[in-house]
């Protein structure tokens, strides 16, 4: 018990350093932590703790205090400090008593794993992954939230239109509904529709009726979650209830685009940043954007922020940027906290759950909407506020998709329960000549353009689309369109087909700019996404110079322009990949439900006239889009779904690969060496104590030379890790005249597990002053766990902290228990079942479940 008390000490003797706090006066400033008010620590105080700490009191007590001092030396925190095996909360009423005493306001209880921030004004004990820094709570000291006042705050359609135009007066703005889109194009003002209205008044009913400090607004794609989120912000900002918001996004792309919406929607009155890095202006922001996955690298929202830097947290497309560990960042923070999804709750209504296994996609996908509600305390199943597709398409604010099922012959067999047969190279066997046998193997919808190739299947979706897609109104060539394929190469295949059958049906028009593939490891990909929402990808205007639509018709990708992307002429959409999660597919299709008048577009005011004129204003309205479904998704989805049209695909012809017109088949010649091979030349030389220069040099100067291209520069400046890591591997790898590779980089460092491609290029641009050890990744992958899941089993955190470790670093334990052969742990010495038993029994099975989906086993080896 001794050795357990021990190290809780240790702990939070590190978190006070980590966070800022000192024990002795050094370079940085004065000590700031004292163990009671005008004592100052001692490194003899500190020492005669020994591992006994918990009974060294003062004034009789006999527990021990951290009183955190803030920069005048005055009391601003009391810290309860209390053994690995015990529950930081049982010392909540003595801490209370001491810190009221004291006058201070804030309460730390930590037992060293496990830790709870309590601002005594402000209800109850909250779990934080961190302690927070001198500098955030000192801040978070002078605020001082009122929710009477936000509940008491009037919202109304113009209370966003304020913000950019402060003298905008709603009466005097328009006299009758007819003239509203004219005024507001004039102007350029956003009013909030009645729903984003009610959606805010239900916040500040649940904040006043209920004491509600999380809320789950359910609104479906289109229906401008980013507007009513830009009102929410406001509300919070302007009745002093939030001194900084945070507001997380799940794609890089969004980034730009929600900053962007913030700046125009209230530039007048807050300021918005990226988060970056390295860059400390979100400090003097009030509205900070940042993607979830950039803070869970490496841990860097606990390295870069404290647990009270931001009051309150908006997690766009919250199903997604909390789930499994990117939760940790979510409740890393405290205060209020906003989830927005469109994915409702009951979209897996059909699903019986007995017939889901634990890996099967819609359990996971399950799982992933039930721990949204009960984050956001919604365990009813109710949002705080909903607005679905029906109510939007009711209210004419969406539309609804035109389904096209085409199925080609090759499809319905790998849609179908037999799948497709086909004929593969048996392994290492050969027939009684030496030819090669081959065997049958059976594929289906999940092995396309994985382990099954067809280019005339791919062909024929092609030319489906091409043959079948919406035309845009005004000029008559194919509506803009996204195409998802299954994978990069795919992604390739499909933009290269697009390009060669637009050439072929409109010679010259393009010139292979009619696609754009759109993927992670495409430079500039990012932008593409901005300029054909912004309708100048590869120029604009080909059919018509008077009319701004993007010259580039589709965009080809795999999953970039999915979440919250927003391009409202989109006008096809196309499935060239199986989808298997129901919120993928609700945001793919969500692309395509936002309404659009394409004579915005057109800069000629005469022929707009003239158009309007002659064709009637509503043919310019996008009425609908078309989602081209190769795959049976929405079959896969809803049982019984009215499709509008059904294609009927021709038939592959017999004996060729491109399905009849299409282009040829391309063969790569490559050189096989099929002559002998010997040794030329072969020298001994002995290495020294002193080893190689160049493993003690190669480190260095390899850093060096990345740090001078700059390409990698630029995609990492621009946040593109996948196109910086790609270049990397390519360009500098594995090269003949200095053969670097990550294992000899790990070395060279004395790192005790793998090396990452991103770590590599985080600290040689200075992201990261360090490569964490096997040990500090596994605390900090604890941490998260402990943030994420709050367990209120905190006798036993040691306990489940070491199966958590050694469930992660032990792999023959990870077979033991995938084998349930638990006798087998009487005679295991690294984790025995004594270990095993002190976990409690729901833990048992959470923490496999939870490293299994979220923690890369890789990283620790």
């Amino acid at each position: 018990m001794a050795a357990k008390e021990a190290q809780a000490r240790i702990r939070i003797n590190k978190l006070l350093e980590e966070a800022g706090w000192r024990f002795f006066d050094g370079p940085m400033g004065r000590a700031n932590i004292a163990l009671e008010h005008g004592t100052k620590l001692t490194r003899a105080a500190l020492d005669a703790f020994g591992n006994d700490f918990e009974h060294v009191g003062h004034e009789g007590r006999g527990y021990v205090d951290f009183l955190l001092l803030d920069e005048r030396g005055a009391p601003l925190v009391v810290l309860e400090a209390k053994a690995g095996h015990k529950d930081p909360l049982i010392g909540k009423e003595q801490a209370r008593t001491y810190a009221q005493s004291l006058h201070c306001r804030f309460v730390l209880l930590s037992n060293g794993t496990l830790h709870y921030f309590w601002d005594l004004t402000q209800g109850n004990p909250t779990v934080i992954g961190s302690f927070p820094t001198p500098v955030s709570i000192g801040a978070y000291g002078q605020f001082q939230p009122s929710p009477a006042k936000l509940t008491a705050a009037t919202i109304g359609a113009n209370y966003i239109a304020q913000s950019q135009r402060p003298d905008f007066d709603q009466e005097a703005g328009y006299t009758v509904a007819a003239e509203r889109p004219a005024f507001l194009e004039k102007h350029g003002l956003r009013l909030l529709r009645p729903y984003q209205v009610q959606a805010v008044h239900r916040l500040q009913a649940v904040v006043r009726d209920e004491q509600k400090t999380r809320f789950l607004f359910e609104m479906a794609t289109g229906t401008g979650k980013t507007l009513t989120a830009a009102a929410v912000i406001k509300l919070f900002l302007q009745t002093g209830n939030a001194r900084r918001v945070l507001f997380l996004v799940d794609r890089l792309e969004l980034e730009e685009q929600a900053r962007k919406d913030f700046e125009r929607y209230l530039k007048l009155d807050y300021q918005t940043v990226v988060y970056k890095e390295k860059r400390d202006d979100w400090r003097q922001a009030d509205i900070v954007v940042t993607t979830v996955q950039s803070l869970l690298f490496n841990g860097a929202y606990r390295r870069r922020f404290s647990p009270t830097d931001f009051d309150l947290v908006i997690s766009d497309e919250a199903h997604r940027s909390i789930g499994g560990n990117a939760r940790a960042v979510f409740e890393y923070f405290v205060g209020y906290k906003l989830g927005l999804t469109a994915t409702p709750k009951d979209y897996l209504h059909r699903v019986d759950r007995a017939d889901l296994s634990d890996r099967d996609p819609r359990q996971m996908e399950r799982r992933l909407l039930l721990d949204t509600y009960r984050t956001f305390g919604c365990e009813s199943g109710q949002p705080t506020f909903r607005y679905s597709l029906l109510d939007g398409v009711r209210d004419q604010v969406l539309v609804n998709p035109l389904v096209v099922d085409a199925r080609t012959d090759i499809t319905t067999e790998l849609l179908s329960e037999a799948g497709y047969a086909g004929l593969v190279p048996a392994a290492e066997a050969e027939d009684a000549d030496g030819e090669e046998v081959e065997a049958e193997a059976t594929f289906r919808q999940r092995d396309f353009e994985k382990k099954f190739f067809s280019e005339a299947t791919n062909w024929l979706f092609v030319q489906t689309l091409l043959d079948k897609a919406l035309l845009d109104p005004v000029s008559g060539e194919m509506g803009k369109t996204i195409v998802f394929a299954v994978s990069q190469h795919h992604a390739g295949k499909l933009t290269q087909l697009l390009n060669a059958a637009a050439d072929a049906r409109w010679p010259g028009r393009y010139q292979s700019d009619f696609a754009v593939q759109v993927t992670s490891l495409v430079p500039a990909a990012q932008q593409f996404t901005i300029n054909f929402r912004n309708n100048n990808l590869l120029g604009k205007g080909n059919f018509s110079p008077d009319y701004a639509t993007s010259k580039a018709r589709v965009c080809v990708t795999v999953g970039m322009m999915t979440t919250g992307y927003d391009c409202p002429d989109l006008l096809n959409l196309a499935l060239m990949r199986p989808v298997f999660s129901p919120s993928d597919f609700v945001q793919i299709k969500g692309r395509g439900t936002r309404r659009h008048s394409f004579l915005t577009e057109l800069q000629d005011v005469r022929l707009k006239e003239e158009l309007t004129e002659t064709r009637g204003a509503d043919a310019f309205q996008k009425q609908r889009f078309k989602l081209f479904d190769f795959f049976a998704t929405c079959e896969y989805f809803e049982e019984h779904f009215d499709y509008d049209e059904i294609a009927h695909l021709p038939r592959p012809g017999a004996g060729t690969s491109t399905g009849g017109d299409g282009p040829p088949a391309t063969r790569t010649d490559f050189y096989e060496h099929a002559g002998p091979d010997q040794m030329a030349t072969m020298q001994e030389e002995a290495i020294g104590l002193e080893g190689m220069k160049i493993d003690r040099k190669l480190f260095e100067r390899f850093e060096t030379k990345v740090q001078a291209d700059d390409a990698i520069r630029l995609a990492v400046e621009a946040g593109s890790w996948d196109a910086a890591s790609d270049r990397l591997l390519r360009e500098f790898f594995n090269k003949p005249t200095e053969f670097v590779t990550l294992d000899k980089l790990r070395r060279a460092v004395g790192l005790d597990r793998r090396l990452t491609v991103r770590e590599f290029l985080e600290k040689a641009f200075g992201y990261i002053d360090h490569f964490p050890l096997r040990e500090e990744l596994l605390d900090d992958a604890f941490a998260e766990f402990i943030t994420t899941f709050q367990p209120p089993e905190t006798t036993a955190l040691e306990a489940m902290r070491y199966f958590f470790s050694a469930y992660i670093t032990d792999g023959q334990l990870r077979d033991i228990l995938s084998r349930r052969e638990l006798t087998t742990l009487n005679t295991n010495p690294g984790f025995t079942m004594a270990d095993y038993k002190a976990v409690p029994p729901t833990w048992r099975t959470l923490i496999p479940e939870y490293v299994k989906d979220y923690v890369p086993l890789n990283r620790f080896l």
